[in-house]
């Protein structure tokens, strides 16, 4: 037999809690008796026996089988399936996390199979059967509060989102210098947004489907105002979502810019410091030329030979002066000229 979490009701009152699907079945077959079946990654035997006993369609049943589809609403004769995506947030790892919920809704049942979804059930049950009045309407009540309890929860995965979007504002227009490693962060968050949005992004369209199939299938009007609030929380975290992406995008390309016009700075700064650098080193070479001038006369008229130019000349020391003279006036002016000096 195959292990279930079941709950039967009848009239909004549980009236059982089977533990394997012989006795569901069993239970269900008092008049007007709903069962709420659930499965946890069932084997695929399992789920070929549920798929059995509850007419389920084969292409329903292996979407749920292979699991990782997108959130989709789809009708199979009198059987809706619908796949939901709930997620959490890791603030720490700034990450969002993401569950897999197929629901088949019937006349008179809910089977929901879940894969690796934290979802707590238990809790979306004990809400509903409070409200007897509303779960006596039958599984598209069901299916309604878990819509509801999935779009709740996607709420405080957008609040951190947007609160660690916030951070990211506040390191980019703080006092000091940018940090180039704060792109990597923005990136990753964006990653995560985006990937958020996907998973979220076809939940009007299903709340849509419900609603604009209503008056065809007679759906209860309770049912389809509590689906219209449902549609009205989708909406506005999928605004949301859009915000905290675009914000990203913007806090990107800022960033970029900040680096950008950082590194330009540093480079200006190089720069000057290379020309300043530069210059000195004109200016000490011009001088150095101007006084090697006269060490080279000097060192000309100092050599001990016994030919030299105007050995004997009267004027030839005096000429010696003012060559070294001359010959640094001379440089200094040219230096001068070409802005060595």
């Amino acid at each position: 037999m195959t292990a279930i979490d079941g709950r039967i009701y009848l009239d909004g009152r549980r009236i059982g809690n089977p533990c394997d699907l012989q006795d569901a079945v069993e239970a269900m077959r008092q008049s007007g008796a709903v069962g709420w079946i659930g499965l946890t990654d069932p084997d695929p035997v399992d789920l070929e026996s549920v798929a059995a006993t509850f007419g389920l369609h084969p292409l329903a049943v292996e979407d749920a089988r292979k699991g990782h589809q997108r959130a989709k609403l789809e009708r199979y004769g009198d059987t809706l399936f619908v796949v939901l995506r709930p997620a959490w947030y890791d603030d720490g790892e700034e990450r969002v996390e993401f569950g897999e919920v197929h629901l088949f809704v019937g006349p008179n049942f809910v089977i929901t199979v879940r894969h690796e979804a934290r979802l707590d059930l238990t809790t979306v049950r004990d809400a509903l059967e409070a409200d007897s009045q509303f779960l006596s309407i039958g599984p598209e009540a069901m299916l309604t509060a878990f819509l509801d309890e999935i779009v709740d929860g996607d709420t405080p995965v957008v609040a951190g989102v947007e609160a660690d979007i916030d951070e990211v504002e506040d390191s980019l227009f703080s006092d000091g210098d940018v940090d180039p490693a704060l792109s990597e962060r923005i990136y990753r968050l964006l990653e995560q947004v985006i990937a958020f949005q996907r998973a979220i992004g076809p939940l009007p369209a299903i709340v849509r489907g419900l609603l604009s199939g209503a008056e065809k299938f007679g759906t209860d009007n309770e049912v389809q105002n509590r689906l219209r609030n449902v549609l009205d929380h989708t909406i506005r975290v999928s605004e949301r979502v859009e915000s905290c992406r675009a914000l990203l995008n913007n806090a990107l390309t800022v960033h970029s810019t900040l680096v950008s016009l950082e590194q330009n700075d540093a480079m200006r700064r190089l720069s000057n410091a290379t020309f300043e650098q530069g210059e000195e080193v004109k200016k000490i070479s011009s001088w150095a030329a101007i006084l090697f001038t006269p060490t080279l006369v000097a060192s000309t008229y100092g050599m001990n030979f016994d030919h030299m130019p105007e050995l004997h000349w009267m004027w030839g020391y005096p000429f010696a002066l003012a060559l070294m003279v001359g010959l640094g006036v001379g440089l200094w002016g040219v230096f001068k000229w070409r802005h060595w000096l």
